[in-house]
């Protein structure tokens, strides 16, 4: 449960003049790492990270998220209600872990009457890459797959994201005019793609860090934008079905 500051009733009050300096909360679950950080971001300079707490574990992004952005906001010396704008990861990603980071936000935002702005989880491995040269971001979908999706030099998204087999990815490398890659998917599947054979480097950024997720949403939320929705890329359909409708017992 989120224990929230009297002054969090200020909110909109806040919101009402201009900020230099906005403090934003940073989340990602759309990966095996359960992210939390506190950036402070500016019009004029590159984000600043204050703390983070980040952990790889596939299977706790319910149990870490909120203890880790708590102990981030407490090791930056900041509570929830100085916090002025939330940025989280949207995926793509494993249904279960997805739903935690967005949901979490979602509760956030509505609670200190702060804006979330979700991102997706590629752009934020994109920026962190700092490749300044086409880049294939390639994340683990588990199933023997991969999300991935296409950059430019700048950093900007030219395809995806996608969810694929690396085997039939990697017939298309070829043709995108790559020179790097990066996600833990390019990491394990870097054989399967081919990507020394096509002169790809591969980079160390695996997974999204809280400064490559505010830098994916500074421009809207310096420019106190109205944030998209909190809508999750799952691009595969969950593994629970409904069930089927009962059979009939008739007797003879």
């Amino acid at each position: 449960m989120f224990h929230l500051d009297a002054d969090v009733k200020s909110s909109r009050f806040r919101h009402a003049v201009p900020l230099t300096t906005v403090l934003v909360l940073a989340l990602d679950t759309a990966t095996p790492a359960v992210t939390a950080g506190v950036v402070d971001l500016t019009p004029d300079s590159p984000p600043r990270l204050l703390a983070q707490r980040v952990t790889l574990d596939a299977k706790a992004h319910g149990e870490l998220l909120t203890p880790h952005l708590l102990r981030a906001l407490a090791e930056a010396g900041r509570s929830l209600a100085d916090v002025d704008a939330i940025v989280v990861g949207a995926g793509p990603g494993p249904f279960t872990g997805l739903r935690v980071g967005l949901a979490t936000a979602g509760a956030l935002g509505q609670a200190l009457d702060r804006p979330a702005y979700p991102v997706p989880t590629p752009d934020a491995i994109a920026l962190d890459a700092h490749s300044g040269v086409p880049l294939l971001v390639a994340t683990d979908a588990r199933r023997r797959e991969v999300y991935w999706a296409a950059y430019d030099a700048a950093g900007h998204r030219t395809g995806g994201p996608h969810v694929e087999r690396p085997a039939d990815l990697a017939e298309k490398l070829s043709s995108l005019g790559l020179a790097a890659a990066a996600g833990e998917g390019a990491r394990i599947y870097a054989d399967v793609l081919g990507l020394a054979g096509l002169g790809v480097t591969l980079l160390d950024a695996a997974h999204p860090t809280p400064v490559g997720l505010v830098r994916a949403a500074a421009r809207e939320v310096l420019a106190r934008a109205e944030p998209a929705p909190l809508t999750p890329l799952y691009l595969r359909r969950p593994d629970a079905v409904e069930p089927a409708a009962r059979k009939r017992v008739t007797r003879a």
